[in-house]
């Protein structure tokens, strides 16, 4: 069983929020850094100097051969001004010889946004010239974007995200959309920041059922058949968060496979028994499109943190685990 957790910061393990792609012949997992500890916030969202308790996110690179054992090859640390609190929680796509990484910012609050950056190696990025790329509008939400996941869809690509409701209280679902016919053909500046168009006018998500709490977040998308399935965190981190699955037959409108969660957190005592949380949905074109469901984990309330995979199957159109 895949247990990753990186202790080079903390002295613990704790890596949070996974992405992985197959990319330049090797698998590579993109993660969250837990911060260097507290330090100041020189762009507060409130525009007051403020003394940040989790400062300095980072992203996290390893790579494997067979998506059981990781090695830690490198770090995306803030090097930009709007990045200057922190980053994290990747989502990444391969597309035309380039990976590209999608990140948010981490430390303003409501004006939270989603990054791009690119790479050739899967190992140096380079950042679009127009980041932050992606934040979302109108009177439902705050105006902050996380949690970004992106799929290919024909020709366009969809950007899913999680936002919150004006007061800060609620964490709901979004989507905005991105054309890869005629567009900016420079890898690096592909999806700046004027290609992105949001759509609907209202959260394609939002939290419902009593397991849920007041959050559904960490969108995790993939397609399959003429259906998109979207695997997602409810409640927030050791509430404790658990992994939902819902359908959709355009990427727009979903509904719920089921009123209970599709992976739960562990029974007591259990490596995940505090939380089975952010997922992320791997298909693997190297191994006859093997599904995978990655996910973070812990039970000691966020002391450290642990990323692990479990195997998707598909039985008439719709997912289940196969056992451990």
């Amino acid at each position: 069983m895949m247990m990753y957790g990186d202790a080079t910061r903390k002295g613990r393990p704790f890596a949070k929020d996974p992405a992985v792609v197959r990319f330049a012949d090797h698998y590579w997992l993109y993660y969250s850094m837990p911060p260097f500890g507290a330090g100041p916030t020189h762009n507060s969202w409130d525009g007051r100097l403020a003394w940040q308790p989790n400062w300095g996110w980072g992203i996290g690179i390893a790579r494997s051969d067979d998506l059981e054992n990781w090695d830690k090859l490198g770090e995306i640390l803030p090097s930009a001004a709007y990045e200057e609190n922190g980053i994290c929680a990747p989502g990444a796509l391969v597309l035309d010889g380039s990976l590209h990484l999608f990140y948010q910012t981490y430390g303003n609050g409501p004006r939270d946004a989603i990054c791009h950056a690119v790479s050739g190696d899967g190992l140096h990025f380079s950042r679009n010239p127009t980041n932050p790329v992606f934040a979302p509008n109108g009177e439902w939400t705050c105006g902050r974007a996380i949690d970004a996941d992106v799929i290919r869809d024909g020709e366009r690509v969809l950007l899913y995200f999680a936002t919150r409701d004006p007061t800060m209280t609620t964490q709901m679902l979004g989507v905005a959309a991105a054309p890869l016919e005629g567009a900016e053909t420079s890898p690096v500046s592909r999806f700046r920041r004027s290609a992105w168009t949001q759509l609907g006018e209202g959260p394609i998500l939002r939290p419902e059922l009593p397991w849920e709490q007041e959050c559904v977040e960490a969108p995790a998308v993939c397609k399959y058949g003429d259906r998109f399935f979207m695997f997602y965190g409810g409640a927030y981190n050791n509430g404790p968060q658990q992994i939902g699955c819902a359908e959709s037959y355009d990427g727009l409108h979903w509904q719920r496979l089921s009123r209970e969660p599709f992976l739960p957190n562990g029974t007591p005592g259990s490596w995940n028994a505090c939380e089975s949380g952010h997922p992320y949905v791997f298909i693997d074109t190297a191994d006859d499109g093997a599904t995978y469901l990655f996910y973070q984990g812990n039970n000691d309330l966020g002391r450290t943190w642990y990323l692990s995979q479990r195997r998707i199957d598909w039985a008439g159109g719709y997912p289940y685990l196969v056992e451990a």
